[in-house]
């Protein structure tokens, strides 16, 4: 490939993949119509010109002896033609990484003779797929104009609120000064006239903005969506070079490729989708000769299939092959540790294949190179929960296995129910939740080291949120009941505080205190609040009853965060409070600081004034108006010791206010602990 065509690359995979897409689809017609061949042989042709101009020989030679190939009608050539697919998709893929194409002599001679040539089978497994979701977005002017017009009147129906305050501003000034009118009912009842009319306009124009943002939302989710033809192609391709390395036979046929979903969502369920091919193939297809034996044609089939289902999208994957033995999967589970034996015998078909998508369960006795032990469906379930969607599996030993996903169309903020544990406000993905009760304590059982729930015939594993931060549950709690992975889970929370759409950022490395917290996300009131991992409350060793006896009978250290932006200030009242016994947590400004607030709890509050964005005061009057940390004490250390900052620091909601000038490390120590309460 040469260098001088390198900006054209892009350009050609897009266009490359869009016309392999378009003879995969002619492949299923040129044996019954007659009008499909002419129509594939100009594809080849404009595939094999823009081959040529960017110098890829072996691309244009294969396209070349395809178009020979297609000159007239005759058996075997929908085979031959989907083998054409494949090696060009495979090429493709090379050139998108920055390779040139591979030389594709047993490709070619296939093609040179149809009637008898084969294809080697590739001498190891074929890697996964490359993507069909690209990274660029092509949007038509129409488009891209519609979304500047909703921008523009976005940012003039912000800027046409930005007169509400000043207004406000002005009634609270001339309430002050009514208050000492000797005669205030007049100015009162202006007051609220004037109140009432500012709201009335409030809310008309927060309805007219939430109807441009969700306007102008759904038209930026729309040109996201895109038919999953591209990536059913992929995956066709790979279950083919697949079968052929395992020395199978496989027809994969795909129904509804039309169907839109969101992009990131295809790229987030990739690998997933190509485990669940892998496993279909090299799991459930027989080998030609036990399916003849068997009674089943030699060539296996696999249906790659997708439906709309209002604003969720079905993807199934079916193949015809052995089927899963519930019995082998129950044994497996049984080995494991995941079920005793009385729950084995509990077990329906159903919830006995749920926990194939249980962590470190296989029922294969060899680990191959397409299918390592107990690594796969766990990975799925955790891809396809990660996105909002559920997955289930059915099969029929004998006669095939089932996928199917179900996934939001579009990826939206994510809806979490926000509860309380102890002091913590912490968010729950809402797809969790199936069921809330109240607890009974009598249904908590500890077995086998283990603290599970008593749900009528079921024992599921259990997990009191407020035990896991170390805090002190409330009596007469609500208990969560949900499905993470076919794992059923219950989860006790003290209570819950409401429901809210959010948009989850996951946490710095550095900032991931526990697994149990997967990201943050900021309410609609500015609050961040953390976000738990669902994979994480499903382990079963997330929380031991030994080790959390253990840890309530030690006396636990007074806990502080400490908040200053200069290193080494920071670092000598760290030391210096540590020394003293402190459990101290660091952070560098305010943002910082609501983060750990947002994670764990603490006694006390030890902050600076001057820091960039947020400065203390800001940050003590933030928390003053958050009900779990209104009562938190602050004690404010600043290089500010005039009578009139003191006196801001204490109005702004200050417990205590010191000066770094001549600081006093036992003074503010005692001060720690008496307003800590230790």
């Amino acid at each position: 490939m040469d260098a001088e065509f390198a900006d054209l690359v892009p350009l050609f995979v897009s266009e490359a993949r869009g016309r392999i897409e378009r003879l995969a689809q002619l492949a299923a017609r040129v044996e019954s119509d007659a009008d499909a061949l002419p129509e594939v042989r100009r594809e080849l042709h404009t595939l094999k010109g823009a081959g040529r101009m960017l110098r890829l020989a072996p691309l244009a030679e294969v396209c070349h002896a395809a178009e020979g190939a297609m000159l007239g009608a005759r058996p075997g050539q929908a085979s031959l033609l989907t083998r054409v697919v494949d090696g060009l998709a495979a090429m493709v893929d090379e050139v998108a990484r920055g390779s040139p194409p591979s030389p594709a002599a047993d490709l070619l001679a296939a093609l040179a003779f149809p009637a008898a040539a084969t294809i080697a089978a590739p001498a190891s497994a074929p890697a996964a797929p490359a993507t069909s979701a690209s990274d660029e977005l092509r949007i038509d002017t129409a488009a891209m104009d519609a979304l500047t017009e909703r921008a523009t009147r976005l940012r003039i129906l912000g800027l046409a609120a930005g007169a509400f305050p000043v207004r406000l501003f002005e009634l609270a000034r001339l309430t002050e000064q009514a208050i000492h009118d000797p005669s205030p009912d007049q100015a009162l009842a202006v007051l609220a006239a004037s109140l009432r009319r500012i709201a009335l306009e409030l809310e008309t124009g927060q309805q007219r903005l939430r109807r441009t943002a969700d306007a102008h939302l759904e038209k930026l989710l729309a040109l996201q969506l895109q038919p999953l033809r591209g990536f059913f192609l992929s995956l066709s391709r790979h279950a083919r070079e697949l079968a052929r390395t395992l020395g199978k036979e496989v027809d994969v046929a795909t129904d509804g490729d039309e169907t839109k979903v969101d992009r990131r969502i295809v790229i987030a369920l990739e690998e997933a989708l190509v485990h669940v091919v892998r496993n279909a193939v090299d799991h459930g297809i027989e080998a030609p000769a036990v399916r003849q034996a068997g009674g089943k044609p030699r060539s296996g089939s696999i249906r790659l299939a997708a439906a709309a289902a209002g604003s969720r999208v079905r993807i199934t994957i079916v193949d015809d092959g052995a089927g899963i033995d519930p019995v082998r999967v129950r044994a497996a589970a049984l080995e494991a540790g995941l079920i005793d034996e009385a729950g084995a015998r509990a077990l329906g078909e159903e919830e006995t294949l749920r926990l194939l998508f249980a962590a470190g369960l296989s029922t294969r006795g060899e680990v191959s190179e397409v299918s390592g032990r107990g690594v796969g469906m766990d990975a799925v379930a955790a891809a396809v929960e990660r996105v909002g969607g559920e997955v289930r599996i059915a099969s029929e030993p004998g006669h095939g296995t089932t996928v199917t996903l179900e996934v939001p169309a579009a990826m939206r903020g994510e809806v979490v129910l926000i509860v309380r544990a102890g002091g913590l406000s912490l968010a729950l993905p809402a797809s969790l939740v199936r069921a809330v009760t109240r607890i009974d304590e009598g249904d908590v059982i500890e077995r086998n080291g283990r603290t599970v729930a008593g749900l009528g015939d079921r024992l599921v594993p259990f997990l009191s949120l407020a035990r896991a931060f170390g805090e002190s549950a409330a009596a007469g709690g609500l208990l969560l009941e949900g499905v993470v992975g076919g794992q059923a889970v219950a989860v006790a929370v003290d209570a819950i505080e409401g429901e809210q759409e959010v948009l989850v950022r996951p946490l710095a490395r550095a900032a991931k205190a526990t697994p149990l917290i997967e990201g943050v996300a900021l309410l609609a009131s500015g609050v961040p609040v953390a976000v738990l991992s669902p994979s994480a409350l499903a382990q079963r060793d997330m929380v031991r009853p030994a080790a959390l006896a253990q840890a309530h009978g030690r006396a636990r250290k007074l806990r502080v965060l400490l908040v200053d932006d200069s290193l080494v200030t920071r670092e000598m009242e760290r030391r210096l409070l540590e020394d003293a016994g402190f459990d101290v947590r660091a952070a560098s400004d305010a943002s910082e600081a609501l983060t750990h607030l947002s994670e764990s709890t603490f006694e006390c509050l030890v902050t600076d004034v001057e820091m960039p964005g947020m400065d203390g005061l800001e940050l003590t009057r933030r928390l003053r108006t958050i009900p779990h940390l209104a009562q938190l004490p602050v004690v404010v250390v600043s290089t500010r010791d005039r009578p009139e900052d003191r006196l801001r620091g204490l109005e702004a909601g200050a417990d205590a206010y010191l000066a770094k000038q001549g600081l006093d490390a036992s003074e503010l120590i005692t001060l720690i602990r008496k307003l800590g309460g230790r």
